[in-house]
């Protein structure tokens, strides 16, 4: 009974956390911890703990497709080398950092590069939560930051817990072939899964079978990279981002309005419950630290807080001149980001769930029977350290946003304006061609004409940034009388099966196809 009463409390919790992050404009991540930590005061849920399979197989593999599904190819291209660095050479600097503070507050050597590989990656769906204001660029670099940085610190991880019970060694040749491993064996598991996929998705007419391989496709490649030891993270993320390309022109649109409805929520809801579950694991960890061991912890807590944000700032200021001393081509100066967008990068290096996953999966024991050294005194500074990243972190980064002046990001909107001008122009171009070869009456292209150039007008309206343009008039009573036209139409529907002159099935097919037409009028179909 246990496993459904958390679910109860999980989503319960989830659905409070985000209501009070509305309601008082915080952060709903922010909320949502603080919710967890009041949890594990919860008798039934006080000795529940986190298995590590649950996040590394169950939570990651949908947060992380989801996200590369929805990430910028062509601002991951334009950044690519910056993203390379962030998420190897970074990751391995930061690692390296907090072991040797973790080592001078009192942990082996072994056990404190396991806690350095568990903070030192940042977190993709915290970056997204908790960073979303930032412009487009930025929001892109850091995303795409978090989808591969996973990789190099799990191959961290492995050799310290390796090296610890006796099974790895140090070595550089070793050490390349892990890397060589995890980043070539995932990258080529991600494509083989997406080339799967893409094969099932032409063949598949239902929509529901095709989006169940869809929801298949990211455990499919994260077991498959884990079965021969590559990264399961990277094969997730490069699988996600090949679908992202092809699946505009491969995907029908049934299938797409499906998983439209389908993964936003999904995400929500996992994402949302991963966050309460951090608090409980830390009120868990909590519980099995002596005093002594908990005032250390507290100091390990806030050592090791400094230290990710110190590294992090040295890193993006550092390497940023010295690319700028190195590179000097034109195209290098038009990338080039302003002092005060680096603190505001700086500041968004957020941790989440593929460091509770490392913190979790340190064993119990070594070979020998003994205890791992220190993996309680882990597990709490790794969750007390996402906690401070979340809480700390994000409180103070609108401040610091705002503090930076960046320039407002109108891009997409911009872009967006061309694509549907553009898109709306080729297509009355090709109308009477088009109406030629189907056979079309007159008085339909022409009635097609004018609907086509009413929407063209509109967008152009929008583009100009007037409000009081004529189309723009035209268009809003338009939309509006449509909408009171289907509110209309749905009464009457209701009424008609209330009265029993129609069923309830009848009712649903026709109430499917108002809601649509309702949400594409209200334009209520946004996805990032």
């Amino acid at each position: 009974m246990l496993g459904l009463e958390l679910v109860v409390v999980l989503g319960a919790a989830v659905l409070v956390g985000n209501v009070l992050g509305q309601r008082f404009h915080v952060a709903p991540p922010v909320v949502l911890l603080v919710v967890g930590a009041l949890i594990g005061f919860v008798p039934a849920v006080r000795q529940t703990q986190l298995p590590p399979e649950v996040v590394l197989l169950l939570f990651l593999p949908v947060l992380l497709y989801w996200e590369s599904l929805t990430t910028s190819m062509r601002e991951i291209r334009t950044n690519l080398r910056g993203i390379v660095l962030l998420s190897t050479v970074l990751v391995i600097l930061t690692a390296g950092a907090v072991a040797v503070a973790g080592h001078a507050l009192g942990l082996p050597w072994g056990p404190a590069w396991a806690l350095g590989a568990a903070v030192a990656p940042t977190d993709a769906t915290a970056v997204s939560a908790l960073a979303g204001s930032l412009p487009r660029r930025q929001i892109t670099v850091l995303r795409a930051e978090s989808l591969v940085n996973d990789g190099t610190a799990l191959v961290i991880y492995g050799l310290a817990v390796g090296i610890t019970v006796g099974e790895e060694h140090l070595a550089l040749p070793h050490v390349g072939a892990l890397f060589l491993l995890a980043y070539g064996g995932g990258a080529a598991v991600g494509v083989a899964v997406a080339w799967v996929n893409m094969n099932l998705r032409r063949r598949l007419d239902d929509p529901l079978l095709g989006n169940l391989v869809m929801i298949l496709a990211p455990f499919t490649a994260y077991l498959v990279a884990e079965l021969i030891h590559a990264s399961g993270v990277l094969a997730v993320v490069v699988s996600g981002l090949i679908m992202a390309q092809v699946a505009p022109s491969l995907i029908r649109a049934d299938h797409r309005r499906q998983a439209l409805a389908f993964w936003p929520l999904a995400t929500f809801i996992i994402n949302g419950a991963l966050f309460v579950l951090v608090g409980v694991e830390l009120q868990y960890a909590l519980r099995h630290l002596s005093r002594a061991d908990l005032r250390d912890a507290l100091i390990a807590i806030g050592a090791v807080s400094v230290v990710l944000v110190a590294v992090r700032f040295a890193f993006l200021f550092s390497s940023a001149y010295l690319i700028r001393a190195i590179d000097r081509r034109p195209e290098q100066r038009l990338r080039r980001m302003s002092d005060r967008a680096r603190v505001v990068s700086g500041l968004a290096g957020f941790r989440g769930a593929v460091s509770l996953a490392v913190a979790l999966s340190v064993p119990q024991n070594l070979d020998s029977g003994e205890p791992f050294p220190g993996r309680a005194f882990i597990v709490f500074v790794t969750c007390g350290v996402i906690v401070v990243t979340l809480v700390v972190q994000g409180l103070l980064l609108p401040g610091v946003v705002r503090w930076a002046r960046l320039p407002r990001d109108t891009s997409v909107d911009e872009e967006q304006v061309l694509a549907e001008t553009t898109a709306t122009e080729e297509a009355i171009q090709a109308l009477p061609q088009l109406a030629a070869e189907q056979g079309t009456t007159p008085k339909v292209v022409e009635w097609l004409r004018q609907e086509y150039e009413a929407n063209l007008a509109t967008v152009r309206a929008r583009g100009s940034g007037t409000d009081d343009d004529p189309a723009l008039l035209h268009n809003r009573h338009y939309t509006d009388l449509r909408l009171a036209l289907i509110a209309t139409k749905r009464a009457t529907v209701v009424r008609l099966r209330d009265e029993s002159q129609i069923d309830d099935t009848v009712l649903r097919r026709l109430q499917a196809s108002l809601d649509n037409e309702e949400v594409r009028l209200a334009g209520g179909e946004q996805v990032e």
